[in-house]
């Protein structure tokens, strides 16, 4: 349903965890019609639990009054023993929770989560750069025959 573009471009992925989101009625329908922004969205480990920050979903324009606030702070369904191994890496490793997309699985929405750690300004050249010139020698393969 919806892609976090930017994510795999401004930090490196170690890991991906797919997590279920508590959502409420109108807020489906806006992820379904793809009206989701991840700009700054980022997930934390709070007490136990796994929340999504940040992340704003559109309000519903059919739904008027029943809307929930697009930028609450949204709960993430995962394992005990998931939450308890992601707690462990993001407090010692200084790694963070990043969601990567968001889209349905048999009528439940999931969000993908990746354990990431931030590029630095060269990290993301030296990307840039081998992504073009992986494009110009398939180009040079295609034209050559």
């Amino acid at each position: 349903m919806a892609r976090n573009r930017k994510a795999r471009h401004e930090f490196q992925v170690l890991d991906e965890y797919e997590a279920g989101i508590v959502l409420k009625g109108t807020e489906v329908k806006s992820v379904r019609a793809g009206h989701v922004a991840f700009r700054d969205a980022f997930a934390r480990v709070e007490g136990g639990e796994v929340f999504l920050h940040d992340l704003h979903i559109s309000p519903y324009e059919q739904a008027n009054r029943w809307n929930a606030d697009p930028d609450r702070v949204r709960k993430l369904l995962l394992h005990r023993s998931e939450i308890r191994k992601l707690k462990g890496k993001v407090e010692e490793k200084g790694l963070t929770l990043v969601p990567l997309e968001i889209y349905f699985v048999r009528g439940r929405a999931k969000v993908r989560l990746g354990l990431a750690r931030g590029r630095k300004t060269y990290d993301k050249r030296e990307k840039i750069k081998e992504r073009t010139q992986k494009r110009e020698a398939d180009r040079a393969m295609r034209r050559d025959g």
